[in-house]
């Protein structure tokens, strides 16, 4: 959300609006500002991105417009009368993210800047629980982070450093998902319960508890267009859960020979998405091609399947050959749009999925020592 936000207030072209049917209203107080300062308000309406805009008059302005569900906008203050497009380069920018939905929002702050400001509104108060929640998640991330990045070259390449670092940021999503949980199940009638939903749906989530967690939301809440779509991405989440038979696919090798997933039925099959781009991935290899070598005779093996870019074949072959990884690789080098990662619904690499002899999925995004763990229950 944050690099979307980020994203969207850095645009160089705005497609402008003004409401006929006005649904919110956006009362602002900034200080005591006055021209040539001015106030953008940022939001979609469907598909569409709208800038509406107010002049400011001691402190204070209003902008009204319409969206059909409550989506995140940001209100950004122009403090030198520049104008939008010019406001996008300036990297001091005034903003204040925040959700509009229909209803009458204040913003108010005695300080000449919004940045800080905070809306005085039930679902704005909800986010910043639920972002201060967070907040200290955040902050044990990047202290983990900053840990191998200031680590000895030695320490980083260090199997049992790196393994020590997943198994605490494992630690820190199973917080993560407890917090996720525990507001779903107490803000059922929450827009933000959607947000908390689709955050828990990044994890290796279990489907079943997530079909279960979206049962709980209010009828108002899963009439929304943003509820239907989480449902769908459920529902099609299904096909690769725990216990279904991992959907088949046929893609080429390094060397345009075509490979099937089928053809390693009666093995122990990890299906493992990566890319020589991806940072984590290359971190993880060393722990991927430890159990590879471990159980590779016990009727085990891997198939890779890369996302890589177009262009970047080369690179691929690099990081396979650097990384030493002995078993079949596949890849349609479409980076994103890799056809076997849209079947698996691949969001974030790494990620894997480990099937039984008969192609049944018994486990997913097994990293670290978890991978090892599992394979020595299984074999």
């Amino acid at each position: 959300m944050k690099r979307w936000l980020l994203a969207a207030a850095m645009l160089p072209l705005f497609a402008t609006a003004q409401s006929t049917n006005p649904q919110f209203t956006v009362n602002g107080k900034v200080g005591n500002l006055n021209a040539p300062a001015k106030a953008y308000l940022i939001y979609k309406f469907g598909a569409n991105q709208v800038v509406d805009s107010a002049d400011i008059v001691n402190g204070a302005f209003s902008i009204k417009g319409e969206t059909m569900e409550p989506n995140m906008a940001q209100l950004a203050i122009d403090h030198k009368g520049l104008g939008i497009q010019k406001l996008s380069d300036d990297k001091s920018v005034d903003i204040l993210a925040f959700f509009i939905y229909n209803n009458s929002i204040n913003i108010t702050t005695d300080k000449d800047s919004v940045k800080n400001a905070v809306p005085d509104d039930a679902l704005n108060n909800e986010s910043k629980q639920l972002k201060t929640q967070l907040s200290q998640l955040e902050d044990d991330a990047k202290k983990l982070n900053e840990e191998y990045r200031s680590a000895s070259l030695e320490k980083q390449n260090s199997l049992e450093f790196k393994n020590s670092l997943q198994a605490r940021a494992v630690v820190l999503q199973a917080r993560q998902k407890t917090i996720l949980k525990n507001f779903i199940t107490s803000h059922t009638n929450s827009f933000l319960s959607l947000i908390a939903l689709s955050m828990l749906g990044n994890h290796a989530a279990d489907i079943a508890e997530i079909d279960n967690l979206y049962s709980l939301l209010s009828p108002q809440i899963t009439a929304l267009e943003t509820a239907r779509s989480l449902k769908l991405s459920i529902e099609a989440s299904k096909a690769t859960a725990i216990g279904s038979i991992a959907p088949d696919f046929t893609q080429n090798d390094a060397t345009g020979k075509p490979v099937s997933l089928s053809s390693f039925k009666g093995k122990y099959v990890l299906v493992d998405f990566w890319a020589s781009w991806c940072g984590p991935c290359r971190a993880e290899n060393p722990n991927v091609v430890k159990v590879y070598n471990k159980y590779k005779s016990k009727k085990f093996t891997i198939l890779g399947v890369s996302l890589d870019k177009p262009d970047a074949k080369n690179n691929w072959l690099a990081a396979i050959k650097n990384d030493g990884l002995t078993w079949t690789q596949v890849s349609d080098l479409k980076f994103w749009d890799n056809e076997v990662a849209r079947l698996y619904h691949i969001s974030s690499i790494p990620a894997n999925f480990l099937l039984d002899p008969t192609g049944k999925i018994i486990a997913r995004d097994l990293r670290g020592a978890d991978l090892e763990k599992k394979l020595s229950e299984v074999l």
